[in-house]
């Protein structure tokens, strides 16, 4: 199948839904959204076919959906969806195999995200070389998904028209079309200008602000990998994804003694309370202070 195939494969699910099963309007579009969410975040991961996706992954993405406050029950509906898609692929010969087969509802716990200390993202952030433009670019990409906050599919769609340099923020639309402007931090403005510098370089085909080496859009599958590789070249031991620049960002604000409101906005959180998982893992890290520094600890 060609390079999209895993959105080819949802849109044949899709058609099969809406053609044989008789599912209600409501049923239907809950089916899609769930299976475009799980997608989205295998190809975030670097996963883009069918046969590399394995059981292990989709036991990652349920607990990412705990983690980010979705409830049991909805998981359960999430799974049910996931089953029935892989079920389809394997009946009609798209898939070799169906990593979801037999597979039971995992126990999920709501975890804390992992992020980077400071210092970790200080060495993260020095690996591209801004002098050609290829790094230039790879420098304003970290630069941006640890200033803004960003998930990595914003960050590929994101348009050059979308950054505002007088007022120091960024456009961007997220989940559920939701639209929100994030400030902009001054270093990530600056690498961002030199790589307009030296973009026309790549000739670009596409208004996005990112590009390839051939001029196309900078894609999430690349960008996973940018991160990845700039993680090992730094010396970072901790399993490093675009996600884990957007957990970092929400700690630190928060250790820094930001609003929780206003992280959830520039989040694009559409409920505090999944935000507040950030809250949690800053009073972990005072407890373990706490335990490592005081007399009576």
């Amino acid at each position: 199948m060609p390079a999209n195939e895993l959105q080819q494969a949802l849109d044949r699910f899709m058609e099969m839904m809406v053609l044989e099963a008789g599912l209600s309007d409501h049923t239907l579009a809950a089916y899609g959204s769930d299976l475009r969410r799980y997608l989205e975040v295998l190809e975030d991961r670097g996963i883009d076919r069918l046969a590399t996706i394995l059981r292990e992954d989709i036991v990652d993405h349920l607990q990412g959906m705990r983690d980010e406050g979705m409830s049991a029950r909805s998981t359960a509906r999430h799974l049910s969806a996931i089953r029935r898609f892989h079920a389809f692929l394997l009946e009609e010969s798209i898939a070799e195999s169906d990593p979801a087969v037999n597979f039971e509802t995992p126990r999920l716990e709501r975890r804390l995200p992992k992020f980077l200390t400071t210092e970790e993202v200080e060495r993260l952030l020095k690996i591209p070389d801004p002098a050609e433009p290829v790094g230039a670019r790879d420098a304003a990409v970290l630069e941006l998904l640890y200033s803004c906050g960003l998930r990595v599919s914003e960050l590929s769609n994101l348009k050059m028209k979308e950054l505002d340099f007088a007022e120091s923020e960024v456009r961007v639309l997220g989940k559920g079309s939701k639209v929100r402007l994030i400030p902009v931090g001054i270093e990530a403005l600056r690498k961002v200008q030199h790589w307009l510098s030296l973009r026309p370089q790549l000739q670009p085909k596409v208004s996005n602000l990112f590009v390839s080496v051939r001029g196309n859009p900078y894609s999430r599958n690349a960008i996973w990998k940018l991160v990845t590789a700039c993680a090992r070249r730094a010396n970072i031991k901790k399993d490093l994804t675009p996600h884990t620049l957007r957990h970092s960002f929400a700690t630190h604000l928060l250790d820094g003694g930001a609003d929780l409101r206003a992280v959830q906005e520039m989040l694009g959180h559409s409920s505090i309370t999944t935000t507040q998982i950030y809250t949690h893992v800053s009073t972990s890290r005072l407890a373990d202070a706490h335990r490592k520094f005081h007399p009576r600890g």
